[in-house]
């Protein structure tokens, strides 16, 4: 794709964006000290998901590698059917993951990422109900050879996979900085065509508001980079 875009003269270039600003009509970006200007603006910016800090970066990058930990049960939730699982987070969000992943094995953890989070009656009544241990506190969580251990008052606990469900940083930061209106969790609002609330800027993927999916990310890209053809076309009638 990149050499077809190269083909009709497309340039390409690495770096790092470290703003992004209005200039009259169109936009300015600068990279790595240099400055872009463009009328129309895709972001693609994605998301990093907040990983358990009792596991350091390489560790973590190693088991997310091998399977041990995963962040999106709606993706791979199958590969992990009738395994031990365990779900790592407080409230609502983790009881939710905890739920759906219910419905791929029978053995079901959640663990507490605060031990002086508050559990319901009705959230405990709604897990037991469900088959689905609640464990309020433990003492580590380390990444093994063959899984995840987690250590308690009790003993430690062996599991296949772990899901964090301690929710996502959005980078969404340069559409904020030119106004762009977002989520109360930071995400980006756009319209039916990939439209943000800012005018010739526009976005895709998991920085939107909407289903983290790979092929959904494609599909908006599809529609956001037909969205800019046809606006440039109402301000220049070569792309008519």
């Amino acid at each position: 794709m990149r050499r077809q875009a190269l083909r009709y003269g497309a340039s390409t270039h690495s770096g790092r964006v470290d703003t992004l600003e209005r200039a009259g009509k169109d936009f300015k970006a600068i990279v790595d000290g240099a400055v872009l200007r463009a009328r129309s603006v895709l972001l693609a910016t994605g998301v990093i998901n907040r990983r358990p800090m009792m596991i350091d970066q390489e560790t973590h990058d190693l088991a997310v590698v091998r399977g041990f930990l995963r962040y999106c049960p709606v993706c791979d939730g199958y590969e992990v059917t009738d395994q031990r699982i365990a779900v790592f987070g407080s409230g609502e969000r983790a009881i939710a993951e905890a739920m759906f992943l219910r419905s791929f094995s029978r053995d079901v953890t959640l663990i507490a990422r605060d031990p002086h989070s508050d559990w319901t009656a009705q959230q405990r009544r709604s897990l037991a109900d469900a088959g689905i241990t609640l464990i309020t506190a433990i003492h580590s969580l380390k990444v093994t050879e063959v899984g995840v251990v987690v250590e308690t008052s009790d003993g430690g606990l062996a599991f296949d996979t772990l899901y964090p469900a301690l929710g996502s940083t959005i980078n969404s930061h340069l559409a904020q900085d030119v106004g762009a209106s977002v989520s109360d969790e930071g995400c980006l609002m756009v319209d039916a065509h990939q439209r943000t609330t800012v005018s010739g800027l526009y976005a895709a993927g998991d920085v939107v508001l909407g289903l983290d999916q790979i092929s959904h990310a494609m599909g908006e890209g599809g529609v956001a980079a037909t969205t800019i053809r046809n606006d440039l076309a109402l301000m220049s009638p070569l792309l008519r």
